[in-house]
């Protein structure tokens, strides 16, 4: 295969990688180890593969690994490690571990959730190129963050998501730093 790039929009075999890497996080979690992540890499390791995917699994694999150390004796809570995950550019995953929280969530706190799960997919359209799309993933979530800023400030000031949400053609925020 010819390297264009690791591109889960229009590149299939990126899509489920990309996929079944963060999938696998959420076991990672719950066991305290990389164990689940390291099996599905292995699997995509032992094909050819083009470099940007072998470069695109180890990379993870080396942030949920810094996830998994960051989040080692932390609070419980879905959101802080949302933003823990989200300091690490781990975009997707931060989208993954709040849509398992969502499905359970009701009334404002379903929609809070929501919101910060548009936030994360802000940065995921914006990086494979997507202005358009993050700038109005942008504009719904803004309100119902700005509305949550309270939840928010329990581990971040708020106003580094809602500025940058402001202006999402920027550089994604720091949350926890």
């Amino acid at each position: 295969m010819i390297n264009q790039g690791f591109d889960p929009f229009r590149d299939r075999l990126s899509r489920d990688i990309r996929n079944d890497l963060s999938e696998s996080l959420l076991t990672c979690l719950r066991e305290h180890n990389l164990t689940a992540a390291q099996t599905v890499a292995n699997r995509y390791l032992a094909g050819e593969r083009a470099p940007c995917h072998a470069a695109y699994i180890l990379a993870r694999l080396d942030r949920y690994d810094r996830f998994l150390t960051l989040v080692e004796g932390g609070p419980a809570d879905v959101l802080w490690k949302g933003l823990v995950l989200w300091d690490l550019g781990l975009f997707f995953e931060v989208h993954e571990i709040l849509e398992h929280a969502w499905l359970r969530a009701a009334g404002e706190e379903k929609t809070f959730l929501q919101a910060l799960i548009r936030a994360a997919g802000v940065y995921i359209k914006q990086e494979f190129g997507f202005g358009d799309a993050a700038a109005k993933m942008a504009a719904k979530a803004l309100p119902i963050l700005e509305a949550n800023r309270h939840r928010l400030a329990v581990y971040t000031d708020p106003e580094r998501l809602l500025s940058a949400l402001g202006s999402p053609h920027e550089k994604p925020p720091f949350l926890l730093h």
